[in-house]
């Protein structure tokens, strides 16, 4: 197996489908939650993001086991037939507020890498509430090799994960991202500019973002809540199970001492006793969960930071020109 690629590069016609699929006809309120197929092919270690097709929406889990996985079988064979790169190469999917860290995108993501083009697939993130704010917010990841190992165990356990030595920070691997526009597209670009036919840009002077802060605020508190939950929950596991160890313990020297009475009286001493079936073992809990919301905080650390510092700049610059005027 062909070690995995170090890089992306993704074509402008992909950015452009993308955000005509997230933002759909109007630029001012973006759709809900949108994702789609990424097709391409291998460039040595870099992958190559050629094209692209939205995947319907999806309703029901009758629908999204069938008539998606339908769809999408479906399109891979008319984009073949007309000679164009039909390799499965990711996926992409956008996020308005809430992170897109969950389970259901760790095992879309985990699919992709284990069946369809192994390690070197790709999710894009898109967030169209910052392209709307003059920031074009696209991100590559994959999950890592450790992520991969302990996804085919399929246990996350503490000490699956102390094993393999998998942390949060370590379960996806951002991928370098370019955007890539061929001559005829520059060309096109410039002559277009040059005739007026398109009007500069006014967004990235837009001073505000408070809603975005105080929703993505919100998340973070409610993450940080759910978390607390998940180590209360992990804390409770390990008193009980120190629990029941004290219990066995107990239990093994009330038998030693017994044995050791029966022997001074000259009696057999008793047989010893299965624990396992004494005492059930507890079953260790999944620190999935910890890590994703560990993962998803990070992410709305990392949001909050973009745009704040956004702001501020944009602050700083109206104030100096501000000074000038007066």
């Amino acid at each position: 197996m062909a070690s995995a690629t170090n890089s992306c590069r993704v074509d402008g016609l992909v950015l452009m489908r993308i955000l005509r699929h997230c933002h759909g006809y109007s630029n001012d309120v973006p759709l809900d939650i949108c994702s789609g197929v990424l097709q391409g092919m291998i460039n040595g270690a870099v992958l190559e993001v050629t094209d692209c097709f939205a995947t319907p929406v999806e309703t029901s889990e009758e629908e999204e086991s069938d008539d998606i996985v339908e769809y999408s079988e479906r399109m891979l064979r008319l984009v073949r037939e007309v000679n164009s790169d039909h390799v499965q190469v990711g996926w992409y999917v956008s996020t308005l507020e809430r992170s897109p860290f969950n389970k259901t995108m760790l095992e879309t993501q985990y699919q992709y890498q284990r069946s369809i083009s192994h390690e070197h697939s790709i999710l894009l993130i898109y967030n169209p509430l910052d392209t709307m704010q003059g920031r074009l917010s696209l991100e590559a990841y994959r999950l890592s090799a450790k992520a991969m190992e302990v996804m085919n165990e399929g246990s996350f356990t503490e000490k699956s994960l102390h094993d393999h030595k998998l942390s949060w920070s370590a379960m996806f691997t951002q991928v370098p991202l370019e955007l890539h526009r061929s001559t005829l597209a520059n060309s096109l670009l410039l002559e277009l500019s040059s005739t007026g036919a398109v009007e500069p840009p006014h967004e990235f002077l837009t001073v505000g973002g408070g809603p975005q802060v105080e929703a993505c605020m919100r998340l973070m508190m409610d993450t940080v809540d759910e978390a607390t939950q998940d180590i209360n929950r992990y804390t409770q596991f390990i008193k009980q199970q120190q629990r029941q160890q004290q219990q066995i313990a107990q239990h093994k020297l009330r038998r030693q001492q017994e044995n050791t009475a029966r022997q001074q009286r000259g009696e057999p001493p008793l047989p010893e006793e299965d624990t396992e079936k004494m005492f059930k073992p507890m079953v260790p809990p999944s620190r999935l969960d910890g890590l994703l919301l560990s993962q998803q905080l990070s992410s709305y650390g990392k949001q909050l930071k973009e745009v704040a510092g956004s702001n501020l700049s944009k602050l700083l610059v109206l104030k100096s020109m501000h000074d000038v005027a007066l």
